[in-house]
């Protein structure tokens, strides 16, 4: 077993209680984990803790991995063990590779016609038979609609009379497999929620303008405009950190752990000095803003709106460079996810967990839901 670097494990409220509660989140490369208590009204942080899947199928610490429910099962136990968890009690995310989500027009009607018509509706927006996915909706509530520039009274009068629904959908399969993994690792699971909502559970304040996520992970790059805490779009980009680890390895002729290790200790921070590690890694960092800001134009073109502030979270984002990188592309104000600021830790670790953040805003977010459902 071998925890990532730069990831501490502690546990400085030894006894457990009922009140303890625990976000687990299963990534490409890792599983997280953080607990969390509440004391007065306060969420405090108990512990964290963060293990490699790698090398339980065999590979190495930091790349993508599909782990059987075995291999994913003894990395939990052995996380849990590692970082003194001392709760059952928990929720677990669902990658949004395994799901779909999407905003769908329906006619006004109450809950009930409601669920019996977005089944048939979602077939339109779902590429598997309905019977294999479980459904979810939320109405959209009318101030969260975007207002119609059109002063037409009667197309005025059609959109008032339908709704928006956000819509969706995770694979039974998927499910079926975290149960199992759960049930085999102890633990008491009382929700699963796909990862993008945990993450702007954690991260995002009160914005009253849209906001972008950039969720920069090992094999992808997640994007979320989100208004109001709703998802108004997203977008996945099949590229990277480890997409710029692996242009590393072949520019310099460096093995996948060496230019892994080259890319965390150099960054782009340094073009000057580094000049070849700048330049590989900036050529994927360079290709995934360009389809970003493609993404951002069909936004301002579909909704009339500008994006006000741009969140990066995600493994990736703890690239050296990195947001001053996208503060420049973009042209606007871009914030390092901070999700321990929303618990109370140890002041002796706050640069710890400012720096290790963006990669656990997922199981924050998962856990601070927990802590809700206690209340």
């Amino acid at each position: 077993m071998a925890l990532l670097d730069k990831i501490s494990d502690f546990n400085f409220l030894k006894k457990s209680d009922n009140k303890s509660v625990l976000g687990i989140d299963i990534g490409e490369t890792s599983i997280k984990v953080v607990q969390l208590r509440k004391d007065e009204g306060t969420a405090v942080l108990e512990t964290y803790g963060e293990i490699a899947l790698g090398p339980y199928a065999n590979l190495e610490i930091g790349q993508s991995v599909q782990p059987t429910v075995d291999q994913t099962v003894a990395a939990l136990s052995d996380l849990i063990k590692e970082a003194n968890v001392t709760t059952k009690s928990c929720g677990a995310s669902i990658p949004f590779s395994s799901s779909l989500i999407s905003v769908i027009q329906m006619p006004k009607l109450d809950k009930k016609q409601l669920a019996k018509m977005i089944p048939i509706e979602a077939r339109k927006y779902i590429p598997v038979p309905v019977s294999e996915v479980t459904l979810d909706w939320f109405v959209i509530p009318k101030e969260e609609k975007v207002e119609s520039f059109d002063s037409d009274e009667e197309k005025d009068t059609v959109q008032d009379s339908k709704i928006n629904i956000l819509l969706v959908a995770i694979h039974n399969e998927v499910l079926s497999q975290y149960r199992e993994i759960m049930r085999a690792a102890g633990l008491e699971l009382s929700f699963y929620e796909i990862e993008i909502f945990s993450t702007i559970r954690s991260i995002l304040g009160r914005n009253l303008k849209p906001a972008l996520v950039i969720d920069i992970g090992a094999s992808t790059t997640k994007l979320f405009i989100v208004e109001f805490g709703i998802v108004k779009m997203s977008h996945v980009i099949s590229r990277g950190s480890q997409t710029i680890t692996r242009t590393l390895a072949r520019s310099l002729q460096l093995s996948q752990t060496e230019a892994e290790t080259l890319k965390r200790k150099v960054g782009i921070a340094d073009p000057v000095d580094h000049k070849e590690v700048t330049d590989a890694s900036l050529l994927v960092l360079t290709d995934i803003f360009a389809e970003v800001n493609r993404v951002l134009l069909q936004f301002q073109k579909q909704y009339n709106k500008n994006v006000g502030q741009v969140y990066l979270t995600g493994g990736g984002s703890a690239l050296k460079g990195v947001l001053s990188f996208t503060s420049q592309h973009l042209e606007t104000e871009v914030i390092l996810g901070d999700p321990f600021s929303k618990v109370e830790s140890p002041s002796f670790l706050e640069d710890v967990l400012k720096e290790v953040g963006p990669d656990f805003s997922v199981a924050v977010g998962l856990a601070l839901r927990k802590l809700q459902e206690t209340e």
